[in-house]
């Protein structure tokens, strides 16, 4: 089996590492169920970047306001990438893969500062690259972190993880009916509103032709089948329609 991409860059939400949603923190079981997918895709001969979420540990929006403000939350938000960048280095390495975590602020004690010449070259060495802190900035997301890093290094996808198998008409997991959209243009996202990234990622995506696949990280071996040019999923690119299953 050939890999349809060489480099990719997949984005984990905070809440992958969650065994059950209503409970906080990091689940040994995600983590070894996420680190043997991505060994599994890695063995294929991908160069992969991870851009992880902190959701699971701080979520911003739930914040109490008048205690906390914007900045201050997302500020707390990006530290919560880094622990989660952590568990999942320390995942990987205890498969056998080696790994670096860079972040978009400096931590020296904890990981590396964020070099793209330098990223680039630990991928061409077979090495899995972790990017945290989102953009180092308040006001953007994870999501927006990935689009930038999959610019910046040159990524052919951004392999969007979620629980389910691709984007639908309406949450399935509430609505049995709703139908999942193959194809979707980067501009039908937009116009529809759809919620599966925020308007500033897909719109830099658009700009720099990097497609999007919306998949379910969760059905063992799935992200293989992804990375082949199989499996169940929603392509976001220039081609659109709104084509349903």
């Amino acid at each position: 089996m050939k890999p349809i991409f060489k480099r990719i860059l997949l984005k984990l939400s905070g809440e992958a590492l969650q065994e059950n949603k209503n409970e906080r923190g990091i689940s040994s079981n995600s983590l070894i169920s996420i680190s043997n997918e991505i060994k599994s895709v890695w063995e294929l001969g991908c160069e992969i970047a991870l851009v992880v979420g902190g959701g699971n540990i701080y979520r911003g929006s739930e914040r109490d306001k008048e205690v906390i403000e914007t900045v201050t939350a997302d500020y707390m938000g990006m530290l919560a990438t880094v622990i989660n960048g952590l568990a999942l280095q320390n995942a990987l390495e205890k498969l056998g893969l080696e790994t670096r975590v860079q972040s978009a602020f400096e931590m020296r004690q904890f990981c590396e500062p964020y070099i793209r010449r330098r990223a680039i070259r630990h991928l061409e060495k077979g090495r899995i690259v972790i990017f945290v802190g989102g953009t180092g900035n308040p006001y953007f997301t994870t999501d927006t972190a990935a689009a930038l890093k999959a610019v910046e290094i040159k990524a052919e996808v951004i392999l969007k993880a979620t629980k389910v198998d691709g984007v639908y008409s309406a949450d399935p997991l509430k609505y049995p009916n709703a139908k999942r959209y193959k194809n979707l243009s980067y501009l039908e996202i937009i116009q529809s509103q759809l919620k599966i990234m925020d308007a500033t990622a897909i719109s830099m995506c658009m700009e720099n032709k990097i497609p999007i696949i919306v998949f379910n990280l969760f059905k063992k071996g799935n992200l293989k089948k992804i990375v082949i040019g199989k499996g169940v999923k929603t392509i976001i690119s220039e081609k659109g329609g709104l084509n349903e299953k």
